[in-house]
C-alpha cells in the first residue's frame, strides 16, 4: 500500500476530528445490550449511571484523538492500519456510550473539544517518539482504561444492565488492543510517564463526571 500524501493524511485527520466531535457516531457492531434485560432505575441511579457513562464517552473521544494522531505520526503502513482498526472499534464504543447517555437523559461532556485537543497532542507526541514507544503508549493507555472500566463495573447500579453490558464489552476490546500493541513490538513506558498518564486521566475523569 503506497504511503498517503501529507495532504491526504491531513484531510483524513481533519475529517476524523470533525466526525468525532460534531457528527452522530455510527457503530459497525451491534450494541451489546440485551433487549430482554430492562434497566429500571431510580432518578438517583440514572444520574449516577449518566455521570459514569459521560466519563466513558469522554474516554472514547480521547481514544479517537489518540489513535488518529498516532496513525498520522507513523510512517509504517502496517502500524497505521493496526491503529486505524483499533480506532474503528473505538468508534463503536463512542456510538454505544452516546446512545446510552441519550437513553439515560444525560449529556456528553461540555469540554469534549478540549479533551480531544489534549489527547491528540499526546498521541502525536507519542507517535513522533517512534513506533515502539507509540505502541508502548497504546499498551499503557489501554491497561489504564481497562482498570478504569473495571472500577465502573463496581460503581454502576446493579440494575443498569444496559450500561454494564456496554462497559463489559468495551473492557474486553481495550484489553485486546493492549495485547495487539504488545505483540506488535511495544516497549514499556518509563514509570514517571505512566504516573503522569494516570494523573492526567484522573483529572479528566473527575472533571468529566460533572461537566
Amino acid at each position: 500500500m503506497p504511503q498517503p500524501s501529507a495532504l491526504d493524511q491531513l484531510l483524513t485527520t481533519a475529517d476524523a476530528s470533525l466526525r468525532t466531535l460534531f457528527a452522530a457516531p455510527r457503530a459497525s457492531r451491534q450494541c451489546p445490550t440485551l433487549p430482554l434485560e430492562t434497566s429500571d432505575l431510580t432518578a438517583a441511579e440514572k444520574a449516577q449511571s449518566g455521570a459514569l457513562m459521560r466519563v466513558n464517552h469522554v474516554g472514547e473521544v480521547c481514544a479517537q484523538a489518540l489513535y488518529t494522531a498516532q496513525a498520522l505520526a507513523t510512517r509504517n503502513t502496517a502500524l497505521r492500519a493496526q491503529l486505524l482498526r483499533a480506532s474503528a472499534e473505538e468508534t463503536d464504543h463512542l456510538a454505544w456510550t452516546r446512545q446510552r447517555l441519550d437513553e439515560l437523559g444525560s449529556r456528553p461532556s461540555l469540554l469534549n473539544p478540549l479533551w480531544y485537543a489534549g489527547a491528540f497532542g499526546l498521541g502525536l507526541l507519542a507517535g513522533r517518539l517512534g513506533d515502539k514507544l507509540s505502541l508502548g503508549f497504546v499498551v499503557e493507555t489501554e491497561k489504564q482504561v481497562e482498570a478504569h472500566l473495571q472500577s465502573h463495573m463496581q460503581r454502576l447500579p446493579a440494575g443498569d444492565h444496559a450500561s454494564r453490558a456496554i462497559v463489559a464489552q468495551m473492557k474486553d476490546d481495550e484489553a485486546r488492543h493492549a495485547r495487539d500493541a504488545q505483540a506488535a513490538g511495544a516497549v514499556a513506558m518509563p514509570a514517571p510517564v505512566r504516573a503522569l498518564m494516570r494523573g492526567a486521566a484522573m483529572f479528566m475523569t473527575t472533571v468529566a463526571h460533572r461537566i
